[in-house]
């Protein structure tokens, strides 16, 4: 039977931090967290499974990747700072022998199928709150294996890709996500928890993919997102002239999907939005 993984406390992330000489900086979004109930929530809250490949995006020091190792088949982590990719296996002996760790040290806003050794199941991350939405939409396009995840990401962030049409939060980040995914938010994360303490608070957003099985084009569907939200306190026939190449194009292709042209896109869901891009691709040209 294999032994309990020894997860990282507050002293060892700074004997870690000290011994690689380590300034955690903002541009990397670098603050580790230090406390065990944190952690194993966390990994508890994703569901990990003993069949499940996670693949675990800016591991750090370490302190989720061990509890993700004692939970899962196999853990990938994808390290974009080469010094804490280089370190974390030891790490990982050290702590949690005998479990399956594979460290890629890449950029995960561009990583591909091909640079990972095993295909993902499961998607858990803490993420920096200015590359969140990108590297989960990113990481959901090009692993379709991806069936689920956890990331923990700013509160205001994680409002975002969690929030339904009408709310205040709701915008294209919200749509993306749901092209993809039912998201759903998953609790708070107290900010004394990390090294550094951040300035803003942090929540969980837990993911389950579904099956599209409408035939729409996703790039389709995204420009009339990014049309509809980029000018969102407009009406719909408005915000998508430019799109559709004049506002009465734009209210045809809406009333042909069924769609008030006098709505806004806060009050779309994804289903909406993806009958304007199917109406759109049969409309005549302007």
């Amino acid at each position: 039977m294999t032994s309990p993984a020894r997860l990282l406390g507050a002293g060892d992330v700074r004997a870690l931090a000290t011994e690689l000489d380590l300034r955690p900086t903002k541009r990397l979004g670098q603050n580790f967290v230090h406390d065990a109930n944190t952690v194993r929530r966390i990994v508890r809250l994703a569901e990990i499974g003993a069949d499940d490949v996670v693949l675990e995006v800016g591991p750090g020091l370490g302190s989720l990747t061990l509890p993700l190792l004692e939970a899962a088949r196999a853990v990938v982590a994808v390290e974009i700072d080469p010094v804490l990719a280089d370190r974390l296996p030891a790490t990982a002996a050290e702590r949690a022998p005998e479990r399956d760790l594979r460290v890629v040290t890449a950029d995960a806003l561009r990583i591909a199928p091909g640079d990972l050794p095993l295909a993902p199941d499961v998607l858990v991350a803490n993420l920096p709150y200015n590359v969140a939405v990108p590297v989960v939409l990113n990481l959901l396009a090009a692993f379709p294996g991806l069936r689920r995840g956890l990331v923990m990401v700013q509160s205001e962030v994680a409002e975002r890709l969690a929030a339904r049409p009408g709310e205040r939060a709701y915008g294209a980040p919200s749509v993306k996500l749901a092209w993809y995914a039912d998201a759903r938010r998953a609790g708070p994360v107290p900010r004394a928890v990390f090294w550094p303490v951040p300035g803003v608070d942090s929540g969980l957003v837990g993911f389950t993919r579904h099956d599209r099985q409408d035939g729409a084009d996703r790039e389709d569907v995204f420009a009339v997102v990014d049309a509809a939200f980029a000018q969102r306190r407009k009406s719909l026939r408005a915000a998508l002239a430019g799109w559709a190449g004049s506002a009465p194009a734009a209210e045809a292709v809406l009333r042909a999907a069924g769609v008030d042209p006098g709505a806004r896109g806060e009050a779309l869901d994804v289903t909406a939005f993806t009958a304007i891009a199917r109406a759109g691709r049969h409309a005549p040209t302007p």
